[in-house]
């Protein structure tokens, strides 16, 4: 007698996430790291020099933390009321940050008291940044206006007083020192120059703004405001190039990665989103605990800070190439070992090969197979979907018995509990079009068995209404793709551009012509 083979589940393509290089890219990063803040933590900035410290903004205190270390290496303290926006200046040496009580405080990294202070805002301060020639501070307000500030002489340059509403985002050139943009809770984006008393150009958002980026360049200007990331080309007077709707709730945060050739943005959606800068689809997503208010990337991608709303700073360290090459060795040194021993011996003419007879593990509704008890392995395929909701279990048991003949007589016999049961997994998987076909021989098994029980059983009756109504649904939307594709059809024969045809030889309607002059072909319009 022929041993028995077990029921072969199929293993179906999944349909989830798409393995390409951003998303291995992105995924190889270490287990996060979280440090708990004193607040919300508003801002993050990383120092431009090695060894890529960054600043932490939060409550009263901006803390400056290493590339590595768990604890801040440097914290000021001299703030009054919440501070804002910490910032690095290009070399390094110097920070700047603003605060709730209208003042603007500048710090020497190496120090620990501020060595400048500038009065003139009659408003808390959320902008802050330094000028290309370092010598200069720009600063925005919820007092409506931003200012220039002269370093050395701890003096107001100019004022310019545009905007309607909280200035909340600012960024200053890097190659021009005179050209800065603001960004309003008005809507609207601004271009000043410092040689000029008013702004030179005005974008409109369309939503409060919340955060601006410039690319290198200085080409394109990104700005993020309620749900929507937008990017404008400035060569061509603020024209808006695209706008990215990828987060369902406000972006606060806006950073370039991989040398300006990925955009990210983060959200109060907890997730932070990677773009393409060629085609601006999102390549890779982050997901976090909390709503996330600010967001930085050490250089390099390294490591990606972000700081939520709870007060927790997450910090993703990269991991090197030795780091993974030592977990692979490690995880593969035992099993090295137990492979290849014996691998090496040679067997003589002489000896003898014992083998032990492998005992075949059998599933439980195998073994009810097995012994032709189709009714309950059935059930027992059920009794797994109902645990795991793997429908690739109880699919193959059906294909099984469908092949033998006996689905019927598994189906027969159903009290309420156990019909209500398969008319769910029906209508759960119907649609599918992996099981469509043999589910529709299964469904019209079960309204020949049970045809004279209807009316009954409420709970019978309510299941076999919703089958209705999903069948109804899905002819409708199957009527609806035909009409498209009929549509889509008629579409592109009007759209292929139409050829001349010329028969070919010299014969018309099988008759020869005479002569010796030259013949006039029919010529027949295609398409």
């Amino acid at each position: 007698m022929a041993s028995f083979k077990p029921t072969r589940i199929q293993v179906y393509p999944k349909l989830g996430e798409k393995v390409t290089q951003d998303t291995l890219y992105w995924k190889n990063y270490k287990a996060p790291v979280q440090i708990k803040e004193f607040g919300a933590i508003t801002s993050i900035d990383f120092s431009p020099l090695a060894p890529h410290t960054y600043a932490v903004t939060a409550s009263t205190r901006v803390h400056i933390y290493g590339p590595f270390s768990q604890e801040p290496v440097k914290t000021f303290t001299r703030f009054k009321d919440t501070a804002y926006s910490g910032r690095f200046r290009s070399d390094g040496q110097l920070l700047v940050a603003g605060c709730e009580d209208s003042a603007v405080r500048l710090f020497d990294v190496s120090g620990r008291v501020a060595i400048r202070m500038f009065k003139g805002h009659t408003k808390a301060v959320h902008v802050t940044d330094f000028t290309s020639d370092r010598y200069q501070i720009l600063t925005g307000s919820d007092d409506y206006t931003c200012r220039l500030w002269d370093i050395p002489n701890s003096a107001e340059l100019t004022s310019y007083k545009e905007h309607t509403d909280y200035i909340r985002c600012g960024i200053t050139s890097k190659l021009n020192r005179d050209l800065f943009f603001t960004g309003s809770y008005d809507h609207t984006l601004k271009l000043f120059d410092a040689r000029v008393d008013k702004s030179v150009m005005t974008m409109d958002h369309g939503q409060p703004v919340e955060s601006l980026l410039l690319y290198p360049s200085e080409g394109l200007l990104v700005s993020a405001g309620g749900r929507y990331v937008k990017v404008w080309d400035l060569l061509k007077g603020g024209q808006p190039l695209v706008s990215l709707k990828n987060h369902h709730k406000t972006v606060t945060s806006l950073c370039l990665g991989s040398n300006g050739q990925r955009l990210l943005s983060a959200s109060l959606d907890r997730h932070v989103k990677v773009y393409s800068t060629t085609n601006y689809k999102v390549v890779h997503n982050f997901d976090y605990a909390a709503s996330i208010l600010s967001l930085g990337l050490a250089p390099d991608d390294e490591s990606i800070v972000v700081g939520m709303t709870n007060g927790i700073l997450s910090i993703k360290h990269k991991r090197s190439p030795e780091d993974s090459k030592g977990a692979v060795q490690q995880k593969r040194q035992p099993a090295y070992r137990i492979f290849v021993k014996g691998k090496n011996y040679v067997p003589k003419q002489d000896d003898y090969l014992v083998s032990k007879p492998v005992r075949q593990h059998l599933a439980k509704y195998d073994k009810l197979l097995r012994q032709f008890n189709v009714s309950k392995a059935l059930d027992a395929a059920m009794e797994q979907w109902s645990r795991f909701r793997k429908s690739e279990i109880p699919m193959a048991v059906i294909k099984e018995l469908d092949r033998r003949g006996t689905l019927k007589n598994a189906l027969a016999g159903r009290d309420e509990k156990g019909l209500c049961q398969l008319l769910s997994f029906v209508i759960f998987n119907l649609v599918d079009t992996r099981f469509t076909a043999i589910l529709t021989t299964m469904a019209e098994m079960l309204l020949d068995i049970y045809q004279s029980t209807v009316g009954m059983s409420s709970l019978v009756d309510r299941q076999l209404l919703r089958l209705q109504e999903l069948l109804d649904k899905e002819m409708e939307y199957q009527q609806e793709l035909m009409e498209v594709l009929g549509m889509l059809d008629v579409l592109f024969a009007s759209a292929h551009p139409r050829k001349e045809v010329t028969l070919p030889g010299d014969r018309a309607n099988g008759l020869a012509q005479g002569g010796t002059g030259t013949h006039h072909r029919p010529q027949i319009q295609a398409l």
